[in-house]
């Protein structure tokens, strides 16, 4: 099972932010994803590039093939209520 842990890259060097793996001192395979979080620091920004990706959707008809209804009726998940019987 994939594990995450939160940190911060410095350089070559890893600072483990919340609780730190117990890795051993064994060498391990690890997957870095670099988080952009200055994409968010300017709403109208953030807005602009929203409406241009969406454009670029709607022009290559990217969802074309679906129907919203039945696409509803699949993602949609009822869930029973307590005390009720169904």
């Amino acid at each position: 099972m994939l594990k995450t842990f939160k940190a911060v890259l410095k350089g070559n060097s890893i600072e483990w932010v919340d609780e730190a793996p117990q890795l051993g001192d064994q060498p391990v395979t690890v997957h870095i994803t670099v988080l952009e979080e200055n994409l968010g620091s300017d709403p109208a920004t953030r807005g602009q590039k929203m409406a241009e990706v969406l454009e670029k959707l709607a022009s290559n008809r990217a969802f074309s093939d679906v129907d919203p209804a039945v696409w509803q009726h699949e993602v949609r998940q009822d869930r029973s209520i307590l005390g009720r019987d169904d």
